[in-house]
């Protein structure tokens, strides 16, 4: 007589698992829209929890190590002091009556830059987010960034809104591709009216300046010369803060509207 329930081969089969549960199911090709959501929602609720209503998103590359040679070290240093400086003079140290926080550190997560940013806060003794991305190199969360605001992401897209919904500022670093990804995306947001107008600093000018040449691509009427208002240089981490001041980062109690929100 066989030990096996009559029932063995339904309560196997994939097609009784509950969906939740059937890893399968939920990493096949047309589950990617369930996928996306799920990406937006998992970081939402959690950024909710901790009344995150507004970030400054740092970026630079991962490449740019401490103590590094030439440049490197100083832009490390430069990105460490700047998150500090932002942390405790933004509204990211404590809530506000409401139970809401301003100007929270954001940066992808990794290492280089961002991990100065995200220890520039932790200086300060403020929470901090790492927007992580899942690549084949370079990429795993530095020790820096709030374990609960520590966040993987599949898709870059659903990553980039993140970035995007709570920012009130951006300072962009030396970097390469990945950072030039981030500083046009939302140069496009902001000349597109997508978003509201938010100040934009590029660290460092004679780094930028021979990167990219933007008056080139005005003179050329790729963009209109009030594009290049929307951009601004800072050459040291208190400068910086001071910029995102003047061209309309709230600080503190008075903060509180991101791009996309």
């Amino acid at each position: 007589m066989s030990g096996k329930k009559p029932n063995a081969d339904q309560m196997a089969s994939p097609a009784y698992r509950l969906a939740a549960l059937d890893q399968d199911f939920l990493l096949d090709d047309p589950q990617r829209g369930v996928r996306f959501l799920l990406e937006y929602e998992k970081a939402e609720q959690a950024l909710r929890k901790w009344g995150v209503r507004s970030t400054i998103v740092v970026f630079g590359s991962a490449r740019t190590i401490e103590n590094g040679n030439g440049e490197h070290g100083r832009w490390y240093d430069a990105a460490r002091e700047f998150a500090r400086i932002a942390s405790e003079r933004g509204g990211a140290l404590d809530r506000d009556h409401n139970g809401r926080r301003d100007n929270v550190i954001a940066t992808g997560g990794g290492g280089g830059i961002m991990e100065a940013a995200n220890r520039g806060a932790a200086d300060a003794g403020a929470p901090s987010i790492g927007f992580n991305i899942r690549l084949p190199f370079e990429q795993e969360p530095n020790p820096y960034s709030t374990p609960d605001l520590t966040f993987q992401f599949h898709y870059f897209g659903m990553r980039k809104m993140h970035f995007a919904m709570r920012a009130a500022a951006l300072v962009i670093f030396p970097g390469g591709f990945g950072t030039f990804d981030e500083l046009f995306e939302l140069l496009t947001l902001v000349q597109t009216e997508k978003a509201p107008k938010l100040p934009i600093v590029l660290f460092d000018e004679s780094y930028w300046s021979e990167a990219v040449n933007f008056r080139k691509i005005a003179d050329h009427g790729m963009i209109s010369p009030d594009d290049l208002k929307l951009f601004h240089y800072a050459s040291t981490p208190q400068d910086a803060w001071a910029r995102l001041v003047e061209n309309g980062l709230e600080a503190a109690d008075q903060a509180g509207r991101g791009a996309l929100i």
